[in-house]
């Protein structure tokens, strides 16, 4: 069981303008329940018991919110000073991470439950100390809703995880959640830097894996993009309802 989760939640949101003009991005909402609510739902469900959560942008306004939540506990880390990025973030919140495997999750993105179950409970079952520095979970290119890039990572047989290199494409996504062990901030860079570092070490050591997720995920990077995934959630219910 992991237990410790770190929740990416400082950015400052300009591809939703202008919804984040008055808001962090973290707390615009996705049928009726901020993003950040979403994630941390996810994680809960999933038996994370603390969530470390970095705040930057319009920091007041996120910690009011958290405040609300009966669980996880939340456990700011504060980057109002300077925004640290993704790996930089981590780092900055070691000392309150603790030591081992802990969850990390960006906050835009939604998941839908597949077949095999819910997000976070299918990494933690996945997750082997033994070998794995880091487990992604990946969304297969052609079935991620909202994103238009090329992909992230191919997947060999044995679950490892390989770069798209200078191919065109890559078949698999990075969804936004993962485990990393808190080992990989040894000797980690001062100031901000991207976890595509972290990753990198990981990579080198072969011991940066993936899974496959196997229900549906839905990037909402933009006010298109958000209501894109509002009628698609819609559209799952009225499916759901029918039977």
């Amino acid at each position: 069981m992991i237990e410790t989760a770190m929740v990416l939640a400082a950015g400052l949101g300009t591809r939703m303008r202008p919804l984040t003009e008055t808001r962090p991005k973290p707390l615009v909402e996705v049928a009726g329940k901020a993003l950040i609510d979403h994630a941390l739902d996810d994680l809960a469900a999933g038996g994370v018991r603390r969530a470390v959560v970095n705040v930057h942008y319009l920091a007041d306004m996120a910690e009011a919110h958290l405040a609300g939540r009966a669980a996880p506990e939340i456990i700011i880390s504060d980057e109002r000073d300077q925004l640290m990025e993704t790996g930089g973030g981590l780092a900055k919140a070691r000392r309150l991470l603790g030591e081992g495997p802990v969850f990390c999750t960006n906050t835009d993105q939604v998941f839908v439950t597949g077949a095999g179950g819910a997000p976070c409970a299918r990494l933690a079952a996945a997750f082997d100390a033994e070998t794995m520095d880091a487990l992604l979970l990946l969304q297969p290119r052609e079935s991620a809703f909202g994103y238009d890039g090329v992909g992230d990572f191919r997947l060999e047989a044995d679950g490892r995880l390989a770069r798209r290199g200078d191919a065109a494409s890559a078949p698999f996504v990075f969804t936004g959640l993962q485990i990393l062990d808190t080992h990989l901030l040894d000797g980690a860079p001062d100031g901000p830097f991207s976890t595509n570092i972290l990753w990198n070490r990981a990579l080198e050591a072969g011991r940066l894996f993936g899974i496959v997720h196997d229900g549906e995920w839905m990037h909402v990077g933009s006010p298109d993009g958000l209501k894109d995934a509002e009628r698609r959630l819609a559209e799952l219910e009225r499916i759901s309802a029918a039977g």
